[in-house]
């Protein structure tokens, strides 16, 4: 049974009636640009074939009802109602489950970041079901969060008859995330879902959100996206991810800088003077993180995708040393697929667990996968989940 399946089946079981539609949303790969978009600097994802799908109706009440394949139960809330839930106050959980705050955040955010939503008293009362079912893995690095924003908005979109545009429902994503999870999240992920192309990645500068189509040239150069899921689970709403933020504002703070956007890397030995270790070390992951997104789509463009390869070893190795977002079963799923002929490879996605991704011949797949089974055996981990992701499309009314 495909996810799509079980979204709409699971929407017939529990609200006795079929949806209007079924619409959904990819998770991503950043291919390079890592803890770059909340300091307004540079990335380089792209959108993957795994995808989130929303089933959802008009239920000509004031209420939203939510359910999903991966948790038990409903979660019920009258529209007018939403106000009193969100935004989330920091360091607390949401007031209703996790899972469904993404969903229910989602239609706070529209109603209370567009006018069209506000002004509009039918909107006000339009209440929906809402069923959801993913195919994307869960605490893998591969924002499945951003995918259940991307379906669950560009439904109400649709429904609500809004017509908001694609960076605008990215942005409803992001402040869905960040006020109603708590998830102190920058932009990429929502743009990287919403704006997605077949064979593309997507520049995006986290400042203006100005977004530009790169083709990876991947099929063409006979090479693979392996995605080594270490099944070492990770959330951004808690713990070092914050931590990581604040040090980079404390960065830029000390440094007289709006972001560290506007440092550079010649800026870098002036930091190493004024900053402690510990922040310069946040720091200069950034700066030269951001070069290294500029300097892999001039590597794209000029010389294609296996010229890339050096750009994802040092991303790694600044995540692993200066940032410090690593974890020892991405370190070794990382050297491994490299000592076993992967062009490049780094770990993806906030860290502290999730994946990694190595850059990989077609002729050499097997060899590396089955190098990194036996390395986390040999350590002792659990095995990890490997699958390979390609660039694809963003969102869609399935049905």
């Amino acid at each position: 049974m495909t996810a799509a399946d079980a979204a709409r089946d699971l929407f017939v079981a529990a609200y006795d009636h079929r949806p209007d539609g079924i619409w959904s949303a990819p998770g991503r790969v950043n291919l390079i640009g890592e803890h770059t978009d909340y300091n307004e600097g540079f990335v380089l994802p792209f959108a993957i074939q795994h995808r989130t799908y929303a089933a959802v109706a008009l239920n000509g009440t004031d209420e939203l009802r939510v359910r999903s394949t991966f948790a038990e139960g409903q979660v019920t809330v009258r529209v007018s109602d939403l106000d009193d839930l969100f935004p989330t106050p920091a360091g607390t959980a949401p007031a209703v489950p996790e899972w469904s705050a993404y969903t229910l955040g989602v239609a706070w955010a529209l109603r209370t970041s567009t006018s069209s939503a506000t002004q509009n008293p039918a909107t006000r009362s339009k209440g929906v079901d809402i069923a959801i079912a993913s195919d994307v893995p869960v605490g893998a690095g591969l924002s499945s969060s951003a995918a259940i924003e991307g379906a669950v908005a560009s439904a109400l979109n649709d429904l609500w008859e809004l017509g908001l545009d694609p960076v605008t429902l990215a942005q409803v994503g992001r402040r869905a995330e960040n006020e109603a999870v708590g998830a102190p999240t920058g932009i990429m992920d929502q743009m990287s879902s919403m704006l997605g192309q077949p064979d593309a990645a997507t520049f995006i500068d986290c400042r203006s959100l100005e977004a530009t189509s790169i083709p990876t040239g991947f099929h063409d150069a006979g090479l693979e996206v392996l995605v080594i899921d270490t099944q070492v689970k990770h959330a951004h709403a808690t713990g070092g991810y914050g931590e990581r933020r604040a040090s980079c504002e404390l960065g830029a703070k000390l440094l007289g800088i709006r972001s560290l956007r506007d440092a550079s890397v010649a800026d870098l030995p002036r930091a190493a003077e004024i900053l402690d270790d510990v922040t310069f070390r946040r720091v200069r992951h950034i700066v030269t993180e951001n070069q290294r997104v500029l300097d892999t789509v001039e590597a794209l463009t000029e010389r294609g995708p296996r010229a890339i390869g050096d750009l994802l070893v040092a991303s790694h190795v600044s995540m692993r040393d200066d940032f410090e977002i690593s974890a020892v079963e991405l370190d070794v799923a990382v050297d491994t697929a490299l000592a076993n002929g992967a062009i490049g490879a780094r770990m993806t996605g906030g860290g502290f667990g999730g994946a990694a991704i190595a850059l990989v011949a077609h002729a050499d797949l097997q060899r590396v996968s089955d190098a990194v089974i036996a390395a986390f055996a040999q350590a002792g981990f659990a095995a990890p989940h490997l699958f390979t992701v390609e660039p694809s499309e963003g969102p869609r009314r399935d049905a």
